[in-house]
């Protein structure tokens, strides 16, 4: 499998201090069409029923009784390549679409996250991975900038963020991921040839995933990071994000001041706005999603946060005006978008991007929130915080970042597949892992819990001082489907929640972690559950018309 990487002719002074581009977000947003005559059918629709909604473009014009305008009530945040190629597949052939579509395997990872349990109604929440490839190995890409002499290296997954769809179709959350944010990339291994990618020697920068065998290694580390189920991926390129502006015929962006990003070496998007609010398409949009020097504090935060505005804008513009009415348009934007797209084998024809699409669209702006992975420094690096696990916490029990949803009933557990062992035989590892910054670590915790569980008949309960990991919260884990039971059941025993028992790959049998909220004593009591999106998550409502990027003083122009 050959991947591609770009050396860019930037280097970051501010929170990316090794040599790095400007990039783009890849194929987000929204889109305002026409019905296809009869919808899209099933992938057996005979080529001559196609063919015959193709040459529907070149037909006289008159009314069109099975075809009628509406706009497609869309919401999210980064499909607009999707609903593109979807959209205009009426008028175009369906086979020659579909092989425009990349695919590529979905998770390259040796470990899986269980899918997440069905609600009442049956429902499963949505997870997709949007990614932005770096990729300028195409005569367009490479139009849009890049160097020469990386043409056809490996790509680095510079734009990268998880698409939550709440279970019941009522709301939607993003996450970005900073370009930069120090963690460590599983083993990965390419099922097309085998290769054999090890696992990081340490913490190393979240972009270099999509170097390790593809696009998902990046859904592996993601899966390793959040412990979030991803259902699946898309990637899109430079070339994807351009035509997807000048179809939609302009994105409104808002700057405070006047601004240039461009600085005395020549770093920077090229931007050029003047204070106030521009529609941006094209390369201008492009330059707009790549943009660092000038935004704020120069670094990839602010650049996030310039994509979520833009991303939240598109949305609005393509739920008030039908601006793809054009077959023309919808012919060039399909065949560029579907080329410009990679995709896991779940999404990889016209009608499973259509059926994708179809669910999405539900969601109104108001209830799409846009955040940023909560974050520290480490040096020009960042590294997640604890409310980055809050925030992965939300997403992953299904909780809406708007602070919207109903309180839900604490669901049932299912009944696990073995029951627990007696007492007398259940073996269990305890761990301290009170550990905070603020209070060092508790001693004595993991004999003193051991202790308590041989007491209550668990008398293979032994302390494991060889391991000090720092849990905000005490978890009980355990590593396979026949061991569940038996966690549970030390669960039970010490009165610790049904939702702190989580299945691992990192313990080789059932292992208690004690968390920093059980410092002392030998009676749990689980805290309070904080259903709230941290503040320094800086969410941004899809509904909000009134954002505008903060110009640096130090690129601006009169």
């Amino acid at each position: 499998m050959t991947r591609s990487r770009v050396q860019g002719e930037d280097t970051d002074g501010g929170a990316t201090a090794a040599p790095e581009r400007e990039e783009a977000v890849r194929g987000d947003g929204d889109n305002g069409v026409n019905d296809i005559k009869g919808g899209i059918k099933s992938e057996t629709e005979s080529k001559t029923e196609i063919e015959a909604e193709g040459d529907a473009e070149h037909a006289p014009e008159g009314p069109r009784p099975r075809r009628r305008r509406r706009v497609l009530r869309w919401t999210a945040v980064v499909l607009a390549v999707v609903l593109a190629g979807t959209a205009g597949a009426g008028y175009l052939y369906y086979e020659h679409l579909n092989d425009n579509i990349k695919q590529d395997t979905l998770n390259l990872g040796d470990s899986k996250v269980a899918a997440p349990t069905p609600n009442a109604a049956g429902q499963t929440p949505l997870n997709i991975l949007v990614i932005g490839s770096d990729a300028r190995d195409s005569k367009e890409n490479q139009q849009l900038g890049g160097a020469r002499e990386t043409f056809g290296s490996t790509p680095l997954a510079d734009v990268q963020m998880l698409v939550h769809l709440s279970a019941d179709r009522s709301n939607m959350s993003v996450v970005s991921m900073p370009r930069d944010t120090l963690l460590e990339i599983p083993r990965c291994t390419d099922p097309e040839d085998g290769e054999v990618y090890p696992a990081s020697e340490g913490r190393v920068m979240a972009n270099q995933s999509l170097g390790h065998g593809g696009p998902g290694c990046a859904v592996a580390t993601w899966q390793e990071l959040t412990g979030i189920h991803i259902d699946h991926f898309v990637m899109v390129d430079f070339a994807g994000v351009v035509s997807m502006a000048d179809a939609v015929g302009g994105v409104p962006v808002c700057v405070d001041a006047n601004i240039h990003s461009r600085d005395g070496s020549g770093h920077g998007s090229g931007l050029k706005l003047a204070k106030g609010t521009h529609p941006v398409k094209g390369e201008q949009a492009l330059q707009w999603l790549r943009t660092r020097y000038g935004f704020e504090d120069g670094s990839d935060l602010a650049r996030a946060k310039a994509q979520h505005m833009y991303l939240n804008s598109m949305v609005r513009v393509l739920r008030e005006n039908a601006t793809l009415s054009s077959p023309n348009k919808l012919r060039r934007l399909a065949e560029e978008a579907t080329a410009a797209l990679t995709v896991d084998p779940g999404l990889d024809s016209v009608k499973k991007l259509y059926d994708l699409s179809d669910e999405l669209r539900e969601v109104k702006p108001e209830r799409i929130t846009m955040t940023t992975m909560p974050n520290r420094y480490v040096g020009a690096r960042v590294e997640p915080t604890e409310d980055a696990e809050q925030l992965f916490r939300l997403v992953r029990e299904d909780i809406a970042l708007d602070g919207r949803d109903k309180k839900k009933p604490d669901a049932e557990p299912q009944p696990p597949a073995d029951p627990a062992a007696p007492d007398a035989e259940l073996a269990v590892q305890v761990r301290n892992g009170t550990h905070t910054d603020e209070s060092g670590t508790a001693p004595g915790r993991a004999s003193t819990i051991a202790g308590l569980l041989v007491e209550r008949g668990f008398t293979k309960a032994v302390a494991d001082p060889s391991v000090l990991p720092s849990e905000k919260r005490t978890v009980i884990r355990y590593p396979s489907a026949d061991l569940e039971g038996d966690a549970r059941r030390v669960a039970k025993a010490l009165g610790i929640p049904a939702s702190s028992v989580k299945r691992s790959t990192d313990v080789s049998g059932v292992t208690l972690v004690v968390g920093a909220d059980w410092r002392e004593g030998t009676a749990y009591k689980a805290p309070g559950s904080d259903d709230r999106t941290p503040e320094s998550a800086e969410a941004l409502n899809g509904a909000d018309d009134s954002a505008c990027m903060h110009v640096n003083p130090g690129f601006t122009w009169s």
